[in-house]
């Protein structure tokens, strides 16, 4: 079989089915981290971001992917800051994901395999909040290098390969650390066979490496790894807070096998906290998570090791964002499941390559393109620019209260401040966190409908958790001067001012 015909045809289906992108614009996370980040905007940035933390320092700061903020750097010195460009650089990036998983696949099974694998993961529908929306590239470097690590070890035992490209998937995005793990599960599969030398060879280059990388990012963001926790977990117990992620897991398993419904937002009240294992939600994550097992025990059972192999991958690559070992920012992201995915792909073309004869695996595999590569198609238009966004949102998430404060967002900026009041009330209606940039814009709605009293109880209630909200109240200023209300700016200064003073 044509190895380039098959690699080709994995990544025209890659890029012909996110076409729709290329019209997107900048959204949401976009505007802060690239479209008004002083730090993109320079080439110097392309350095400067090794000592720098992913999120602007105007924003809070935080995180520490200097990889994607370099290659927005170059992309904004090479196109102007055109949007367009910047979302056909993510669709290159995905492009070579899905060759990779192909090539990772054909390496461990068969031609045959690496078709149904590379196609499946360049059309399924839940990447698309991870290629439409640019800073999604993120998560399409770290999977491309966690596949690039992963192949150098099992086929070509290249031990420095391997790590260079584990640090190159970690200076993208965190979860690339899987890739020690997904390589020892390999050689417990007997994927692959090093000697014993070889195998602590591997360790110990991945112990320093870790030591080195975690020293630096400290030394960069001055903290640790720690996160602040997502809303539904305030104040939840360590019990409730892996209950509530077990039961997630059925809306992962929807997602990698069954993606029609797709959302931007998993907050409550859309999914709220579970606190007992009598819960239905939290029996039916469990339901899917004792499933994978048995599915994972019966492979291991029948020898069939490349499927064990991608269930398995599932599991490793899901864990670091799973909230069950660590409290994480968000309860369920959609672009978090673009590395996990690969192992679904792995595991789905070795199961599939036995068809026969072998039209019929043809007409199977052109039924998933078909079908995933439509509802693929169909979604990206919503990442097109952050009203669209809202939109969508409010849409598949009615109940969620951070959709409703979206909305407010959007609504200042609309200059409709009186319906951005009334939306700020049905998202603390509906889920009442003390969140800064939610009360700090019910605030500046409160102002520009000329209620200074209404604004200052709300201020005073975020001020009992947020002390000091120096930070907050001088970035939303200068927002609330940019969208025409100087009276809720001037306002917002005079509370920082109070604030360090204090």
């Amino acid at each position: 079989m044509n190895t380039r015909r098959l690699y080709a045809v994995v990544g025209a289906c890659a890029i012909v089915f996110y076409l729709g992108a290329l019209w997107n614009h900048f959204a949401l996370d976009d505007n802060q981290i690239i479209a008004f980040n002083a730090l993109v905007h320079d080439i110097s940035g392309m350095w400067r971001a090794f000592a720098s933390a992913y999120w602007p320092p105007d924003v809070g700061g935080g995180l520490y992917r200097p990889l994607p903020i370099a290659s927005y750097t170059l992309d904004w010195a090479l196109s102007g800051g055109s949007a367009w460009w910047f979302h056909a650089v993510n669709l290159a990036w995905h492009v070579g994901a899905s060759v990779a998983v192909a090539y990772l696949a054909r390496h461990l099974s068969s031609d045959r395999a690496a078709w149904t694998a590379g196609l499946l993961f360049a059309v399924h529908p839940v990447h698309v909040e991870a290629v439409a929306n640019v800073v999604g590239r993120a998560e399409l470097m770290a999977a491309l290098f966690v596949v690039l690590a992963v192949y150098a070890a099992l086929a070509r035992d290249h031990l420095w390969w391997s790590l260079a490209a584990l640090a190159c998937g970690v200076l993208s995005k965190e979860n690339a650390i899987v890739v020690p793990a997904l390589i020892v599960w390999a050689w417990v599969l007997g994927l692959a066979r090093p000697s014993r030398e070889r195998m602590l060879a591997y360790a110990a280059s991945w112990l320093v490496f870790g030591v080195a990388y975690f020293a630096f990012r400290i030394a960069v963001l001055q903290q640790g790894v720690a996160n602040t926790p997502a809303p539904v977990f305030f104040g939840a117990s360590p019990i409730d807070v892996r209950l509530t992620a077990i039961a997630t897991l059925a809306d992962v398993a929807r997602l990698l096998v069954f993606p029609l419904k797709l959302r931007i937002d998993y907050s409550p009240a859309e999914r709220s906290l579970i606190t007992s294992p009598l819960d239905l939600s939290f029996m039916l994550g469990l339901l899917c998570l004792t499933a994978w097992a048995a599915l994972l025990w019966l492979c291991w059972r029948r020898g069939r090791r490349v499927e064990a192999f991608g269930l398995g991958w599932i599991g490793i690559s899901f864990l670091p964002v799973s909230n069950l070992l660590a409290v994480g920012s968000i309860l369920i992201g959609e672009r978090n499941l673009y590395l996990p995915s690969v192992g679904l792909a792995l595991a789905v073309g070795a199961w599939l390559q036995a068809l026969e004869p072998p039209p019929r695996l043809a007409a199977v595999l052109g039924v998933l393109v078909f079908a995933g590569g439509a509802r693929t198609a169909l979604r990206v238009p919503v990442w097109k620019d952050s009203r669209e966004v809202t939109i969508s949102e409010l849409e598949d998430s009615p109940n969620s209260f951070l959709a409703h404060g979206h909305v407010a967002m959007f609504l200042l900026t609309a200059h409709q401040p009186a319906k951005a009041l009334d939306e700020f009330r049905t998202s603390t209606s509906l889920f009442d966190v003390k969140l800064p940039w939610l009360y700090v814009t019910g605030a500046e709605a409160a102002w520009a409908t000329g209620q200074p009293a209404l604004a200052d109880s709300i201020l005073t209630q975020l001020e009992v958790v947020c002390r000091p909200c120096d930070f907050f109240y001088r970035y939303e200023a200068s927002i609330a001067r940019a969208r025409g209300y100087p009276g809720a700016a001037d306002s917002f200064l005079a509370r920082s001012r109070r604030s360090r003073g204090r």
